[in-house]
């Protein structure tokens, strides 16, 4: 019977170096390819498409290397939504569109061409079946580096064919069993920003890439309407931002609320960031079939990455959205990023994004 061959996404750093040591290791047909996705002006590549260090890990392993140019599509994908929502003084998380339209999307069309069963990534994270025939992503055993947050929109086809060896693994093990296998990445620093804004300078990046007029200075008001200052575009802040607003209030305050539509940006204390419930739009489900109306379910739910999850029941509305109820406030809800559901055991069942 011969081997099942395995497209690993190679990214350049110490994690996707295991998970194609790993399958190599276990007797699959390996490859690796990295994704050609962005290339900044000063023409360096970004932390997820490093084709120098990816090539010397697949020469080290002993197993073909390919590269894929996703430039254009990683474009109109990715950036110009990203650019779009902070126009629309909305929050986007660029790295959970990125990985069902642009990453899977284009790692299975390879392994359509080249033959392969599968295709496998470096994530923090498990697929599993349930029980209800369902493909559904299970959450790192390490949560410190659990990653499942990121894969929440990940559908049926591509998790079915979908494999993550460092599910069970901690970040310090991988990096073991690279340092053991004598891996060149071993010790590679981890990518902390987002992997097209290497500095974290959202504003400059949107004024540079923006293909539409971007919002004129406006007011800072208090939740009452009272006017507290002047903002410099509504893009350059988000729900929660406290630091750098420019305004003397003789006590702390945060953005609460961002109106695009008038042009004004919301402050408050932190007390007024406290929401009991959000609702979302643009629902995915993974680990179970969707939702009717009127539907409850208890689960734990993430609003952002960094977040703990918290119970909640959630219930699907007349007009097909998700309102998410919590048993305690969650802290700095922001639109546009997206609301990931768990179940107890910490297995995705459904996401959508904060409207």
């Amino acid at each position: 019977m011969s081997r099942k061959r395995v497209i690993v996404g190679m990214s350049g750093g110490v994690d996707s170096a295991v998970t194609a040591y790993l399958l190599k290791a276990a007797g699959y047909d390996v490859i690796g390819m990295t994704l050609k996705t962005w290339v900044g002006g000063n023409g360096k590549e970004s932390r997820c498409c490093e084709i120098s260090d990816a090539q010397a890990v697949c020469d080290q392993i002993g197993i073909p290397y390919y590269v894929q140019n996703c430039l254009t599509d990683f474009r109109a994908q990715i950036i110009t939504p990203f650019v779009s929502e902070y126009l629309c003084g909305r929050t986007p998380n660029p790295c959970v569109l990125c990985n069902r339209a642009v990453k899977w999307t284009k790692l299975l069309e390879a392994a359509d061409a080249m033959h392969a069963d599968l295709i496998a990534t470096g994530h923090y994270a498990s697929v599993v079946q349930l029980p209800n025939g369902r493909y559904t992503v299970q959450k790192g055993q390490y949560c410190q580096k659990d990653q499942s947050y990121m894969l929440c929109r990940l559908t049926q086809e591509q998790l079915m064919r979908t494999v993550m060896p460092l599910g069970g693994l901690s970040k310090a093990e991988v990096r073991e069993i690279a340092r053991s296998a004598g891996i060149t990445v071993a010790a590679k620093a981890d990518s902390q920003e987002i992997c097209f804004v290497p500095d974290g300078n959202y504003a400059d990046f949107i004024e540079e890439n923006a293909e539409q007029s971007l919002p004129p200075d406006g007011s800072f008001t208090d939740e009452t309407g009272v006017l507290l200052g002047t903002h410099h575009g509504i893009y350059r802040y988000t729900v929660g931002q406290r630091r750098g607003l420019g305004i003397a209030a003789g006590k702390p305050v945060y953005v609460t609320r961002i109106d695009a539509e008038s042009n004004q940006i919301m402050l408050g204390d932190a007390a007024s960031l406290l929401k009991r419930a959000v609702l979302c739009d643009h629902l995915c489900f993974m680990g179970i079939p969707e939702m009717q109306c009127g539907a409850q379910l208890a689960a734990e739910v993430k609003i952002r990455y960094h977040h703990t999850a918290q119970s909640a029941v959630c219930e699907i509305q007349d007009d097909g959205s998700l309102c998410i109820r919590f048993e305690e406030p969650v802290r700095a809800a922001a639109p546009g990023q997206s609301a990931v559901v768990y179940d107890s055991a910490g297995r995705i069942l459904c996401s959508g994004f904060i409207r």
